[in-house]
């Protein structure tokens, strides 16, 4: 039996690869205009650095982790998100000490042990930033604006910010209070995690993937802001007015992760009358302070490339072709052209070929197959006369090109097409 891939994992082919690409350099210019830089961090942490960031009571960290203990009996995690590492990262090496705002972005696998399904995998791929450092609602307003401007930029519409705050430790234990009572008539019909969750953290009980249809009436955080966050809110609300993003505010959107504070928002699609989240995000005002460094606000946001590459239009996303197939007829031909063949990819023209030699009409079908937009043809007949013939494989057109400076001969032929 031969080995295949674990199940909920999947393979990235070449075909695949143009749509990724494409998708990670439009982000990459993106970010770097907003003033991101690139950051990368470990795929696997200590597992405490996810407990105390993500939260112990949420599904991830009780059902999706991938942890294990390593030789020295410690336990580690594979990443299930990005942010925690990089908050890691941006307290250990002290990215704060000139008192700047720092702005990441990061890019790569994360991992959870959830059921396999289509768009959502065991290993999946995120790109995400991380602005550290500022409360100013602005800065909220700022990374709205880049992720809408992402997914402009791709071409995916039929997208809806969602939007809510979900307010600070001032006014969040109000809130909570209310909720309690609401929920405590419930909870006899809930399922057991929502029960114990009732108890240690009851807005866990509303990200509930069994019950979520029992809570349409019950409190929401922006009846109970404090004038702060209120405020704070307000002015993110008017920001993107003013700038002409479309968004909806959505009271009961309170996201799967304990260390959001104030705002917070999913980007969703509508397909087949199901909410799918493409990006999410918020602040996390307590998260830096919660594991470890100063008292220092942030921001961001993650998007799940392979449900983004799937909203794509990758018709015109193709791999590239190769400029050049040449067709060495015998020993002596594929001698006399391995010259030009490395002469030619020393200067960026891709060229294929076929060192076995095999006659014109299998290597015309290879040709054909690598899609080459030229053949160059070198048998004994054309060695004799010291020419080649080049073919365009559009026009079928055929030229007698000299073999005694072939490389010059087709830069320049390639060039003018």
């Amino acid at each position: 039996m031969s080995i295949q891939a674990i199940k909920g994992v999947k393979d990235v082919l070449p075909e695949d690869m143009p749509a990724w690409q494409h998708l990670e350099s439009t982000a990459r210019k993106l970010f770097e205009s907003y003033g991101f830089s690139e950051v990368r961090v470990p795929i696997f942490e200590y597992t405490e650095l996810f407990a105390r960031s993500i939260g112990a009571s949420t599904d991830i960290v009780e059902k999706e982790m991938y942890t294990f203990e390593d030789r020295d009996g410690r336990k580690i995690t594979l990443r299930p998100e990005g942010t925690a590492g990089v908050v890691r990262a941006f307290i250990e090496h002290k990215m704060y000490a000139d008192s700047q705002l720092v702005k990441l972005f990061y890019q790569g696998p994360m991992f959870r042990h959830e059921r396999p399904q289509k768009g959502r995998y065991r290993q999946f791929y995120q790109i995400g930033v991380e602005a550290l450092g500022g409360t100013h609602p602005h800065v909220d307003i700022d990374i709205l604006v880049l992720l809408h401007r992402l997914f402009a930029r791709l071409g995916i519409t039929g997208l809806t910010l969602q939007l809510n705050s979900l307010g600070d430790a001032e006014c969040r234990g109000a809130y909570r209070d209310a909720l309690k009572a609401y929920l405590k008539g419930k909870l006899p019909s809930l399922c057991g995690d929502c029960q114990r969750r009732y108890e240690t953290n009851p807005l866990r009980v509303l990200d509930c993937k069994v019950d979520a249809d029992k809570f349409g009436d019950s409190p929401v955080m922006l009846d109970y802001l404090c004038r702060g966050c209120k405020d704070h809110f307000t002015t993110v609300e008017g920001g993107l007015k003013k700038l002409g993003i479309p968004f909806q505010v959505n009271p009961r959107l309170v996201r799967g992760l304990d260390y959001y504070t104030r705002t917070t928002f999913e980007l969703v699609m509508e397909h087949a009358g199901a909410q799918n989240t493409v990006a999410a995000g918020g602040r996390y005002d307590g998260l830096v302070q919660e594991i470890g460094g100063p008292a220092i606000p942030g921001i961001g946001f993650a998007l799940g490339v392979e449900r983004a590459v799937s909203l794509m239009d990758t018709a015109k996303l193709k791999p590239p072709r190769p400029s050049l197939y040449i067709a060495a007829l015998g020993a002596e031909a594929v001698a006399l052209t391995m010259p030009a063949v490395h002469a030619l990819r020393n200067e960026g023209i891709r060229v294929e070929t076929d060192y076995s030699g095999a006659s014109l009409k299998s290597q015309m079908k290879k040709a054909d197959k690598y899609g080459a937009a030229f053949t160059l043809i070198v048998g004994d007949q054309e060695m004799q006369s010291r020419t080649a013939v080049l073919r365009d494989m559009g026009t079928k057109d055929q030229v007698a090109v000299s073999l005694e400076n072939i490389i010059e001969e087709l830069k320049t032929r390639l060039s003018e097409r």
